[in-house]
């Protein structure tokens, strides 16, 4: 097993939409027979599945004891040399999760897509580009590289939202593309400013940036040259997380996305934005990272307070298991806080805890999106309670669903796991991790997290008062119709309900690939505090 898996990981779903466009030119110039449109899923299916299974083996023989320059899983050498810009990737602690969970999640996503009917070569050529976008942000090591990867991914995004989406699909996607843009902008002027004013050679290196980065000396406006770079930095990547008040372009995204659109939203690109604090603002900016924890963990729990609210008015499925993630993106902000804990267990159970969430959340909310994604597919509608305008005045305002539990028996059991899973049920992956994020927000900010701790209440005021709405009660005859769970739904949710139980149950395997790598970010971290 050598460095070239990672270069797989990312280029096979790249591989696979050149080999579905080279399909489609030889189906269209006559020279094989037309094929049913259902090669094309073929293709993504195989290439996605091909993936994962790359990821299990680099899983299998990954060491989280060695760090990024240690490890044999690492790829280096020049692609601009004038300019110092490397084609530099590998995997540690810290990417390792994400590499898995966007691996696991794309390949269930092709599956989620299979009755997608409108320009299927678009919409799945589209989707492997976002897929190599999202692993190639999870393994770069130069910021240039980053970079690149980062905005390969806002292109495929636009498009599958605005193509793709719901009836306000088009308005969606543009505030997507702006937020985010808006936000790489600032990204792109933290990356020249560390080009440039970091002692030394001028490189985008992340490696050699964190030796040299904390040692800039220069200012701006008689502001901190350095404080510039992470405020920069934080805007950059709180859009993507995102952090209250950049928040709203994410409720409008996922209502309009197709289904597996937003797994993908919230599963992986949700998360790309604390992997950014982790990955370049911490280790790059370690004092400015202990200057800010308080600032951190005062927007952690702002999100956890302020999404949850939000969840509890919404009367869409879709739109409360948004702003749920807003909610559950919080705990993230308030365990990475816990890096300024005097007490080195309490950082590093905050620590980690952040980046289970960020595994354990993809999973949770993978399934919640699934889920609904199903019961839209045959009711075409997602509302617990019908809006006050509905077409139907005599359906206005009443209940959407009823009973549900007794017609559908299966998809109601994964249901209560996913919603349990999602307010913290303890034996389930999210109860750990939102534990361990508050116990490292405990120790640094002791007011905050007994805040914070509000968010556990409202989880479940509106994920128990959706089940009750939709799934209990008498049953509306109005959806007698309704067929239980297929083989290919039970396909989808059965190996995330897996993960879902197996971390609840026994979080030690997640611990160790983790552990070490959230060690040495604590310890560039700490002698600032």
């Amino acid at each position: 097993m050598d460095s070239s898996i990672l270069s797989l990981l990312i280029f096979l779903p790249v591989v696979g939409a050149l080999v579905m466009l080279l399909v489609s030119l030889l189906i269209n110039r006559g020279i094989i027979p037309k094929q049913d449109k259902n090669i094309y899923k073929y293709i993504a299916l195989v290439a996605t599945g091909v993936q994962l299974f790359f990821a299990i083996i680099l899983y299998m023989n990954f060491d989280s004891t060695l760090s990024v320059t240690e490890s044999p899983f690492t790829v280096q050498f020049d692609w601009i040399p004038s300019f110092n810009i490397e084609y530099y990737i590998g995997v540690d602690g810290l990417s390792m999760p994400m590499i898995i969970l966007a691996a696991l999640l794309s390949f269930l996503c092709v599956i989620i897509s299979w009755n997608v009917e409108k320009h299927v070569l678009g919409y799945f050529s589209l989707f492997l580009l976002l897929d190599a976008g999202m692993m190639g942000v999870f393994m770069s090591l130069d910021f240039f590289l980053f970079y690149v990867f980062w905005e390969v991914m806002l292109l495929p995004m636009y498009f599958l939202i605005g193509m793709w989406g719901g009836p306000q699909r088009h308005y969606a996607a543009i505030k997507f593309f702006l937020y985010t843009l808006f936000g790489s902008v600032f990204m792109l002027l933290a990356m020249l400013a560390l080009y440039f004013y970091t002692p030394g050679e001028n490189s985008f290196n992340l490696i050699y940036l964190i030796t040299q980065a904390p040692q800039i000396d220069a200012s701006l406006w008689g502001i901190d040259m350095r404080f510039l770079i992470w405020i920069a930095l934080f805007i950059g990547f709180a859009i993507k997380v995102p952090v209250f008040p950049f928040h709203t372009w994410l409720p409008l995204a996922h209502v309009e996305a197709p289904t597996a659109i937003s797994v993908i939203l919230a599963g992986v690109l949700l998360k790309m934005g604390t992997y950014g604090f982790l990955r370049i603002s911490y280790p790059l900016l370690p004092e400015e990272a202990a200057n800010f924890s308080f600032m951190m963990a005062l927007l952690g729990v702002i999100n956890i307070i302020w999404g949850a609210i939000n969840a509890i008015a919404q009367i869409d499925l879709k739109k409360m298991i948004a702003y749920s993630s807003v909610s559950h993106m919080g705990y993230v902000l308030l365990g990475m806080s816990g890096i300024v804990g005097t007490e080195s267990a309490g950082a590093q159970a905050g620590m980690n805890g952040a980046v289970m969430q960020m595994f354990n959340h993809g999973t949770i909310t993978a399934m919640l999106f699934t889920l609904v994604g199903v019961l839209y597919d045959q009711a075409h509608h997602r509302w617990i309670i019908y809006p006050s305008d509905y077409k139907d005045p005599e359906l206005a305002g009443k209940p959407g669903f009823g009973g549900l539990a007794s017609k559908m028996p299966i998809f109601n059991g994964f249901i209560v796991l996913a919603f349990f899973a999602g307010l913290g049920l303890p034996a389930l992956s999210g109860f750990i991790s939102e534990a361990m994020c508050f116990i490292g927000g405990f120790g640094s900010f002791t007011v905050l997290t007994m805040i914070g701790t509000l968010g556990i209440l409202l989880n479940a005021i509106y994920f128990l008062r959706a089940y009750q709405t939709v799934f209990l009660g008498p049953f509306n005859e109005k959806y007698s119709d309704l067929k239980d769970m297929s083989m290919r739904d039970l396909g989808i949710i059965i190996p995330l309900a897996f993960l879902t139980l197996l971390f609840g149950v026994y979080p030690q395997p997640l611990l160790d690939i983790i552990r070490h790598s959230m060690t040495k970010i604590i310890l560039l971290v700490q002698p600032y505090i």
